[in-house]
């Protein structure tokens, strides 16, 4: 056990916290700094070859683009093109006219559609679009923001077609995200029934908001949790949230609909123009239909299709004597999103200038994104080859023994909470969990799986989701007052989560 190592290991990820907390530099800035603070440890102080820090950061580069980059890029560019073409206010219109109860109405908007966001989209667009919507019907501005930094936290792991869970399967060498995503799913089920109880009681501010709303409230919850565990088993990390959100609204939705308002919870609604018909829902609806479609009927569910599609991919190994890395050239979320986007546009008779203006825009918009991931990766990618990570590693082994898992959620909210990314954390701290697990002999995916859910924790109390929830309700400069708020909770949920994680650990082994 080397205390110096470990604390010159740690240099890259230090650096990126002071450049983003102190110094307030853009994250992608940082980040690109972390990789090159890495490779000049790498090389100075780990003697790590010259030639193995260039195709260590090759390939963390190919790994972001291919298919980290392509998935977000597609994800948030059909999100943006179903705005444009106006499906989002009726999507906004559904869940309006479902209830006036205001309990209810934070469920439906920054549960179960915040939820549906943060599957289909991911990075911030779960916390906006459902504060703006919550401000536009009448709710406080930093209380908008509250609501839906608390709900977004644990589904951010299966964020834009569960890319962290993706990645970090792929970081560490799972053969696939299923089993991961399962013990993920496993992990977070107390608190996705936990989390609309919470939003309830902010709503009412007390215990005495839950009265007349145990039945749909646990409701919500259930209805989100048996879908994420079904999905992650049979079909794998990408659908998701996607899917268990939309049953979540379903219950919701059906229940809600039979629910008289209480008149203490009653909201004044906006007068609806006109009844919505299924045509119209099912057009505003049609580029996420298309990405559900697709991305089923290509899992392993379909195994035919799947196994077919699975012969147009590439292995390639880039550091001599590392595993390879596979590249799969059609059968990967983005090739499909990107495809489902343009058949919605087109059922949405989108004209191909304004296709194009969204994209280009949406590439511009994520630019900083794509930075972030191509730095991150490639840093990543430096630590691990050069035996910093594994340095890291052994030293928090050796301090924190047998207890190590009630420590595990802490690196995954500290990633988080630094780089407003759990994609980003599962690829600074993935490692560490898989290299502690094997080391102290525990169940790899339950180990590595905590990583995932502490980004829970930190996803709440980023300064960037903050940022990005005040920016949606025009209230910048509120920071610390919203960080005040969300501290108490996100503090707590980080002190549930080290309990279930060290539990897990004494059942599973």
């Amino acid at each position: 056990m080397n205390f110096l190592n470990f604390i010159l290991a740690l240099v890259p990820i230090i650096w990126l916290i002071i450049a983003m907390m102190v110094l307030k530099w853009t994250t992608w800035k940082a980040a690109l700094g972390s990789a090159v603070i890495a490779a000049v440890e790498a090389l100075l102080i780990w003697h790590t070859p010259v030639s193995v820090i260039g195709l260590s950061a090759l390939e963390g580069i190919c790994m972001a683009l291919w298919p980290i980059v392509l998935v977000i890029v597609a994800a948030v560019f059909t999100y943006n093109l179903v705005c444009r073409s106006g499906g989002m206010d009726v999507i906004k219109r559904l869940l309006t006219s479902l209830s006036s109860d205001k309990r209810v109405i934070v469920l439906l908007v920054a549960w179960c559609f915040g939820g549906f966001m943060e599957g289909m989209a991911g990075f911030g667009t779960a916390i906006a679009i459902p504060a703006g919507m919550l401000v536009g019907m009448g709710f406080p501005a930093l209380f908008s923001c509250l609501i839906c930094l608390v709900a977004n936290g644990n589904p951010t792991p299966w964020g834009s077609i569960g890319i962290p869970t993706v990645t970090l399967a792929n970081v560490v060498g799972f053969e696939n995200s299923i089993s991961l995503s399962t013990m993920q799913a496993i992990q977070t089920a107390f608190f996705m029934i936990l989390t609309p109880v919470i939003l309830v009681m902010i709503t009412g501010k007390g215990i005495k908001a839950m009265k007349g709303m145990w039945g749909i409230t646990l409701a919500s919850g259930i209805s989100m949790v048996i879908p994420m565990i079904l999905v992650s088993y049979f079909v794998g990390a990408e659908l998701v949230m996607v899917i268990a959100s939309v049953c979540s609204l379903l219950i919701t939705g059906f229940m809600a609909k039979r629910m008289k308002p209480n008149p203490e919870y009653e909201m004044e609604m906006p007068e609806q123009t006109g009844k919505l018909g299924l045509k119209e829902i099912a057009v505003a609806c049609a580029p996420f239909l298309f990405i559900f479609v697709f991305l089923l009927g290509t899992s392993k569910l379909v195994m035919p299709i799947n196994t077919y599609l699975d012969q147009f991919s590439s292995s390639i190994t880039f550091v001599e004597g590392q595993s390879p890395v596979k590249f799969a050239w059609i059968n990967t979320p983005g090739v499909w999103i990107f495809l489902s986007a343009i058949l919605g546009a087109w059922i949405q008779k989108v004209p191909v200038s304004v296709f194009m203006e969204v994209l280009k825009a949406t590439i511009k918009q994520m630019s900083g994104s794509i930075y972030v991931m191509l730095s991150v990766l490639s840093c990543a990618k430096i630590m691990i080859y050069s035996g910093m990570i594994a340095e890291i590693a052994a030293f928090i082994i050796a301090v924190t023994g047998s207890i190590y898992p009630f420590f595990a959620p802490w690196l995954g909210c500290l990633g988080t909470f630094v780089t407003g990314s759990g994609t980003s954390s599962s690829v600074l701290f993935g490692q560490v969990q898989l290299n502690a697990a094997t080391a102290l002999n525990m169940d790899p995916y339950w180990i590595v799986g905590l990583n995932s859910l502490g980004v829970g924790a930190g996803k709440m109390m980023s300064p960037q989701s903050l940022s990005i929830a005040l920016s949606a309700v025009d209230k910048q400069g509120e920071d610390s007052k919203l960080l005040k708020m969300v501290l108490p909770y996100g503090i707590g949920y980080l002190a549930l989560m080290s309990i279930v994680a060290i539990a897990g650990s004494m059942i599973i082994g």
